[in-house]
C-alpha cells in the first residue's frame, strides 16, 4: 500500500496515510500471524533432534551444538530484542518487519542445504535476529493501530495464537521429520507469503500531530524498569510447565512421549483460555490481574512438583498454564500502556527481551535449585512458593496506583 505524506488519525491518536483504511481485523491478523513464527522457530525442530544427533554423528560436541540449534533462536530474541525496538523508533517499523520476514525465511530454510552443524547452528542465530526483530515489530505495531479494549482484546490473542500454533507446529514438525530431518525446513517458506501481506495491508504509523520526533526520545527507564524486572520472573515462571513437565513425570514413572504431548496440548488449551479472559477482564487493571496469574502459576507449579499420578501432575500443569496465560498480556500491557509512540519500540524490545530471558534461564535455574535442595521437584515447589510470595507483593505494592495510558494511541 503506498504511503502519503498527508496524513490522517486513526486509533486513537496514531496517524496513517491519507488512502489506507482505519486499522481493523485484517491488519491485526496479519500481525498475529507473523507473531506466530517465533514459535515455528522454538518447536519445530525438537521431534527431530535424535535423527539430527544420528546425522552429525561424528561431528565434534553433536550433543551439545543440536539441541543448540532449538535454542539459540530464543536466547537472540532474548539479548537483541532491545536493538530491534531502538532500530523500530529510529526507522520504520514496516520496513523492518517486511526484511525480517524475508531474511527468516532464507536463513530458516538454509539447512535444507547446509552440510556443516555448525553453519546450521549459525544460521539458527540467525534466525533468531530476525524473530526478535518480526516479534517487536508485531507487538510494537498493535499497540500503535489500537487503544484500549481492542489493544488488550489483540494482545491477548497473540498469545493465543501463538499457543495453538506451537501446538501445530509441533505436530508438524514430528510428522515431516518422520520423512527425514531436513523436511521440516521447508514450512520456513510461509515467511515470504507474510512479508507479502505486510507489504501490501500493513502502513508505516506516524507520531500523533503536534508529536513530531526531534531526534531520537530517551528510554523512560524508572517507567519500565519495575514491568520488566516482574516480567523476567513471569518468563520463568510462564516457562516452568512447559520445560519442566516431562521431567516430572519421568520422576514418577512416566516416560511416554505420547502422553507427555497430551498433557503438554491440554497445558497450551489452557494457556489460550487465560488469555482469552484477560480480553474479558483487562480493565480490571494489572493491580488485580498480575497477583492472581501469579497465585495460579504458582499453586499450579507446586501441584505438579508434588503430583505422584500423571491426573495430578496435568492439573498442575494446566493451572500453572493458565495462570501464564492471564500472565503473559498482563504484563505486556502494563509495560506498553505506559510508553509514547517515539519510545515504544525500544520499551516494546526491552519487554521482550526480559520475558525471553526469564524463559532462558527457567531451566537452568531449576537444575542449580534442584542439586542445592533435595531435587527437581524441591525445586519447583520453591519456585512456586516465590511465585505466590511475588503475587502477595504485587497485591501491597499496586494497591494504591491504577496504571494509566500516557498515550492511548500514538
Amino acid at each position: 500500500m503506498p504511503e502519503s505524506a498527508t496524513i490522517q488519525t486513526v486509533g486513537g491518536g496514531t496517524t496513517a496515510p491519507i488512502d489506507a483504511p482505519a486499522p481493523g481485523f485484517p491488519q491485526a491478523v496479519i500481525l498475529l500471524l507473523a507473531s506466530c513464527l517465533s514459535v515455528l522457530g522454538a518447536v519445530l525442530l525438537a521431534p527431530v533432534l535424535p535423527k539430527m544427533e544420528d546425522a552429525f554423528e561424528g561431528t565434534s560436541g553433536v550433543d551439545i551444538l543440536v539441541p543448540i540449534t532449538l535454542t539459540i533462536p530464543a536466547l537472540m530474541i532474548g539479548l537483541l530484542s532491545p536493538v530491534a525496538g531502538s532500530i523500530v523508533d529510529r526507522l520504520d517499523r514496516k520496513r523492518l518487519l517486511v526484511g525480517a520476514l524475508v531474511l527468516y525465511a532464507v536463513f530458516g530454510a538454509m539447512p535444507l542445504w547446509l552440510d556443516s552443524l555448525v553453519l546450521i547452528v549459525v544460521s539458527r542465530a540467525v534466525v533468531g535476529v530476525t524473530e526478535a526483530a518480526i516479534m517487536t515489530c508485531c507487538t510494537t505495531l498493535i499497540a500503535d493501530y489500537f487503544t484500549g479494549p481492542r489493544r488488550a482484546k489483540y494482545l491477548g490473542l497473540q498469545v493465543v495464537f501463538t499457543n495453538v500454533s506451537s501446538i501445530v507446529f509441533f505436530a508438524l514438525g514430528g510428522a515431516l521429520g518422520n520423512v527425514g530431518w531436513r523436511v521440516p525446513f521447508w514450512l520456513y517458506i510461509v515467511s515470504p507469503v507474510l512479508a507479502v501481506l505486510v507489504a501490501l495491508f500493513i502502513w508505516q504509523p506516524h507520531p500523533p500531530a503536534g508529536k513530531a520526533q526531534q531526534g531520537l526520545a530517551p528510554v523512560p527507564w524508572r517507567t519500565l524498569a519495575t514491568p520488566c524486572g516482574v516480567t523476567l520472573f513471569g518468563g520463568l515462571v510462564f516457562y516452568i510447565p512447559i520445560a519442566e513437565l516431562s521431567f516430572v513425570l519421568d520422576d514418577i514413572g512416566v516416560d511416554d512421549t505420547t502422553t507427555v504431548g497430551l498433557v503438554s496440548a491440554g497445558a497450551a488449551v489452557a494457556t489460550a483460555i487465560g488469555a482469552l479472559v484477560f480480553g474479558r477482564v483487562s480493565g480490571r487493571g494489572p493491580g488485580v490481574l498480575l497477583p492472581i496469574g501469579f497465585v495460579l502459576a504458582g499453586i499450579g507449579a507446586v501441584v505438579m512438583a508434588l503430583g505422584s499420578s500423571t491426573a495430578v501432575v496435568a492439573i498442575g500443569d494446566t493451572i500453572a498454564s493458565a495462570g501464564g496465560g492471564l500472565l503473559l498480556p498482563t504484563l505486556l500491557t502494563w509495560a506498553i500502556s505506559q510508553l509514547r509512540f517515539e519510545e515504544r519500540g525500544r520499551g516494546t524490545g526491552l519487554w521482550t527481551a526480559s520475558f525471553n530471558l526469564g524463559q532462558f534461564f527457567c531451566p537452568l535455574l531449576v537444575l542449580a535449585l534442584a542439586a542445592a535442595m533435595t531435587g527437581r521437584s524441591s525445586a519447583i515447589v520453591l519456585l512456586g512458593a516465590a511465585s505466590v510470595a511475588v503475587s502477595v507483593t504485587l497485591v501491597t505494592a499496586l494497591r494504591l496506583r491504577t496504571v494509566e495510558p500516557t498515550d492511548s494511541g500514538g
